[in-house]
Formats: structure tokens, sequence, C-alpha cells
């Protein structure tokens, strides 16, 4: 039986997306896979360490009308001592003295900017590659130790002073982060060729842990130890239990009990502006914590190359995720986790590097909860079908089906070769990937409404969704 997306020919049957079409506009719905030799591959020792992002914006004293609805924010706490997220008064940016005299400093905390690229180097409509990354954890050891030896370069001392320590009021940020840290870890990965880290959550209180298959199985290293670091500071061998590939999706397991795991939330009733936090190790800098909100939601996203390509309907983030982040959690605002980070979309300079641009995306802890279940119970993941082959090209009409795949889901409900697929659930389609994805994110024996045209008329069925047999 054959999926959803996976249109006639290997690339689409292995999960690939097709390269957006020439000139296509930067709101392209998806970030596609990148061409041959500008996928922003795993390098144990990093040449470059990307320059830190520019803030997205500068908070602003409130007006009245601000003020008067600031308790109906989850985050907001009028009480709260000098916080320039909170506090009107505060400064809204920090701002650090000038250095002492002393000798030059090392060219490593002053990288040289990247170089433009030459003014006849225009690849689509951004004249940039735009690709999604895997975050993998190979770039985080070197990047790691290298911010190791910038934090102990400074120069001075500091100063303590005494006094009771603060409270913070209950649904803040530092509140819910006191809550959740607990439940995440870090995994280090050591394998023949290199080492680095990613992230996870606890799922159970017997030890399973949810992180990335790029992180817990990656492609390029053999023979790989895995070691989960807990929140504080204690550590202990995993065992990889299981993953799905084309959701990027892995359990491992610790030998430990009384494990503190996460709250889960229900990914379907997520909306667009929502506050997030992203949690985990980027750069190998354990206990992360960064704020955004989401941006869109069942993000169509193509990660990874060949037969290791996932295909997903994301959750998209302005949290900051980096190298490292990939395992670890998204919460919303009251500490519940509603997806697993997994990729960032960003401009790769010189060295094949690049790093978060405000792009980042999560797989919705509703498909990466069932999934893991599986993995738990059976040893391996299920594979969602509707049982179409379609073609490779996107088009505004919609999507094309190829064949249909007989007996299967698809043909069960009266689709036939030829039909154009315009919506998934209401959700209008224009690309095989967008279904590819839709199709995954959901459980077999969901009733799904697919709309088509035939021979110009518009129609419209309900098809149940299966399980792949392979």
């Amino acid at each position: 039986m054959t999926d959803g997306g996976n249109a006639a020919g290997a690339a689409r049957q292995n999960g690939h997306a097709p390269p957006p079409p020439s000139g296509m506009a930067p709101q392209w719905p998806y970030a596609s896979q990148p061409p041959a030799g500008a996928y922003a591959a795993p390098q144990a020792h990093p040449q470059h360490v990307p320059a830190p992002p520019t803030a997205q914006f500068q908070p602003q004293p409130p007006t009245a009308a601000t003020v008067k609805n600031a308790a109906d924010s989850p985050w907001w706490a009028s009480n709260a001592a000098s916080d320039p997220w909170r506090d009107p008064a505060a400064s809204a940016a920090v701002v650090q003295t000038a250095p002492p005299a002393g000798p030059p400093t090392d060219p490593m905390t002053a990288p040289a900017p990247a170089a433009a690229p030459p003014p006849g180097d225009r690849r689509g409509a951004l004249g940039l590659v735009f690709t999604v990354a895997l975050i993998t954890a190979l770039l985080a050891g070197g990047l790691g130790a290298a911010i190791g030896v910038l934090a102990t370069r400074g120069g001075g001392g500091t100063t303590t002073s005494g006094g009771p320590p603060v409270e913070r009021p209950v649904g803040s940020v530092a509140q819910v982060v006191s809550t959740i840290a607990p439940s995440v870890v870090t995994i280090m990965i050591e394998g023949q060729e290199g080492e680095g880290n990613g992230s996870g959550l606890i799922i159970s209180e017997d030890g399973y842990i949810i992180t990335n298959n790029h992180v817990a199985n990656p492609a390029d290293l053999h023979d790989v130890e895995l070691t989960v670091v807990f929140s504080d500071g204690s550590s202990a061998p995993a065992e990889f239990k299981g993953s799905s590939v084309e959701s990027d999706i892995a359990v491992v397991k610790v030998d430990k009990s009384g494990l503190p795991p996460v709250t889960i939330a229900d990914s379907e009733q997520l909306a667009v502006g929502d506050p997030v936090l992203a949690v985990g190790a980027p750069l190998n800098l354990p206990g992360t914590v960064t704020m955004g909100i989401i941006s869109a939601l069942d993000r169509p996203v193509v990660a990874g190359e060949s037969n290791d390509s996932s295909v997903t309907a994301a959750i998209q983030t302005d949290a900051p995720i980096n190298p490292g982040n990939s395992g670890g959690p998204l919460f919303d605002a009251s500490g519940r986790v509603i997806g697993v980070n997994a990729s960032i979309a960003t401009f790769q300079n010189s060295d094949g590097q690049g790093g978060n641009m405000g792009i980042g995306f999560s797989i919705p802890i509703n498909l990466a909860k069932r999934l893991a279940d599986e993995i738990i119970a059976d040893g391996k993941p299920s594979r969602t079908v509707i049982g179409i082959e379609t073609s490779e090209t996107p088009s505004p009409d919609g999507v094309t089906v190829k064949k249909v795949v007989s007996p299967g889901p698809a043909a069960s409900a009266g689709i036939q070769d030829g039909d154009v697929i315009t919506t998934f659930n209401g959700k209008h389609l224009t690309d095989p990937v967008e279904l590819v994805a839709l199709v995954r994110k959901y459980p077999a024996n969901t009733i799904v409404e697919i709309g088509f045209l035939r021979d110009g008329a518009e129609r419209e069925v309900s098809v149940t969704l299966a399980a792949d047999e392979e």
C-alpha cells in the first residue's frame, strides 16, 4: 500500500519533496529539500561559530489599553520585581560596560562576517539557498566547546548580595520553567566518527524518553553509545528502543525509576499566536529556555536526505531553536508539551553552517506520543496511508492522483485515477508534500474529508485512513 503523498516514482515513494518551482515567491508554503551539496550536513568539527540571533523585537512600555488587559496574559505579573518583560520602567536592553584595557581580543571572539554571494549567484526568489536543516547533535559538541572558551575570557570578578530568594508569581515564565525543567534531559552521543548532544523529554516514571531519530539513531555514526544527563547533573546509559525515520521520532530508555514525566497537551487544540517555550541543550548548554509564539500550524516540512527524509505537518515557531535542541520539548504557557523540536529553516554560509533565524519546526506531540507508544508496545511504529500515488508537480489547482492502490482507503471511497485532490479536512492543497504530511499526522481508522475535482465537477468523500501493511 502506498502513502498518500508517495507519488509515482522512487523519489515520491521514499518520501521526498519535489523542489519548489523556479521563481517561486518567498511565501512558498513549505521549506523544501535543498539541492545536492547544499544540505547543512553534520560536521564533527565546525569551523565557524554562528553569531547569536538578533533580538526579534524590543519590548515597549504598555499603553493604557495593554495595562488594562495585562492580567489576561498567562505570563503577566504586574507585581513582579524589576523585570523588562513585566515592568514598564525596566530597561528594554541589557547594557554591558566596556571591557578593561588590555591586549587585543582573540579573533575567535569577533568572527568575520560571511562573504556576500556573487552578484550573479541567484537561487530562487530569495537569492540564497533556503533549506530545512536537521538540528544534528554533532554540531553541538564543537560549538559548545568554543562557547566555553569565550565564556572564560571575561575580565573582572562578580559581586553577590544577600537577601531572601525572590518568589515568582504562579503562572509566570520563571515559575513554569522551574516546574518543567526536571522533565527535560540532555542526550550525549558517542560514535566512532564523532560525538555530540541532543535533547529529550521524559514520558514515563520508569525511564522512557522521546527524542529525534536523527539524535538517537544518527545515520552518519556507527556503534553509538547514548548517555542521558538529567537536570540535576546525574546521568545514566540509555538504550535505543526504536524509531520512526519518516517522522523523525525515537524512543530511548534508561534503567531508572521515579522520574518526573512531562504533562502532555492536545496539539490539535493549538492556535497561531499561542505563546511557547523551547527547552533543551542547544550548543551543549543544558537547561536553555527560549520563548516565542506559534507562527503557523500544519507546515509541511521535509528534512533529511535520500531515504532518511522525514515529512511532517509541523508546528512552526519563532522561539529560537539551535543545534542541540533536537528532540527537546516545545511547551505551551501552562508547561504542557505540545511538540518535539526537530528542525530549522536557515540560510547556509560558505562553511555549510546555519543558525537560528526565527523559523523552527516542531513535531506535534499527538503524533510523537502515538509513535512512541507504538514503539514501546510493539517495537516499531505504524505508518498511516491513504492508498494513492500522486504527481510530483505542485499546482494551484490541487494534487493530481496518478494511481489509486486497490484495495485501499481511497479506492474504497471512490477516488479514481486522474482526480485532483483539492482539500483535506477543509485545508486547500497545492502540493503533494502537504498531502503526505497531513495523512501521516493522523492514526489509522481516522475519517477525513477529501475534496476533489473530476471532469471539472467538485466532489467530496469521507475516507477512512489505514495503517500501511508493509
